[in-house]
């Protein structure tokens, strides 16, 4: 069994690249979850401070239809985290391949589409446990990967991420020093998603 495969070979993050951003460094990885039994993606930036000791952490959650990638390639935050000596992580919105009818017909539910909650439903429950895994897998994984100051976590997001933000955040007050979110899905049961899916509320 290989690395990045179930089982106890891997149950870290296999490394998949890196680039030289700002002093430190941009990396994507790859690991087995747990939470959401499939490989998960996840995208770290690793400040020039981490040579030197524990730096905060600060962790990013993604819009509808976004990967690992997009803020991390596209928002330019390395060199503001690099001022500040801040660890910044960004994990992809959604399991993806787990083979769910329906998983890939649109574009607001499935893959791209997790919003960072527990599905309580099957088969989705089998593996779109985002909340598990943003709130306690991804942050013991971290921890042990790297050198962090557990004190100094802060998480936010845009979009489906800023209410993904806002509800790890509120409901973990003492695992986050910070929470911010942009533009969140701040009442989901009022937005287009929710009234498909949440027809009850």
């Amino acid at each position: 069994m290989g690395l990045g495969e179930k089982g106890s070979a891997a149950r870290g993050l296999v490394e998949k690249s890196r680039a030289k951003s700002f002093g430190g460094t941009t990396r994507f990885y790859s690991h087995y979850s747990e939470a959401c039994h499939c490989q998960m993606q996840v995208a770290v930036y690793v400040p020039p401070q981490a040579e030197d000791g524990p730096v905060p952490v600060l962790y990013y959650l993604s819009g509808l239809t976004c990967t690992e990638k997009n803020f991390i390639e596209k928002a330019g935050a390395q060199r503001y985290a690099a001022e500040c000596g801040l660890m910044l992580v960004a994990p992809d919105t959604s399991p993806r391949g787990v083979n769910i009818p329906g998983e890939d017909d649109a574009w607001d539910f499935g893959s791209g589409a997790g919003f960072y909650v527990n599905a309580t439903e099957l088969p989705w429950a089998n593996h779109y446990q985002m909340y598990d895994y943003v709130t306690m897998e991804l942050p013991s994984l971290i921890g042990n990967e790297f050198s962090i100051r557990s004190d100094r976590t802060g998480i936010f997001g845009h979009s489906m991420g800023g209410h993904g933000a806002l509800i790890c955040g509120l409901k973990n007050p003492a695992q986050y020093a910070s929470v911010s979110a942009f533009a969140p899905i701040a009442a989901p049961s009022q937005c287009g998603w929710g009234k498909k899916r949440l027809p009850d509320i």
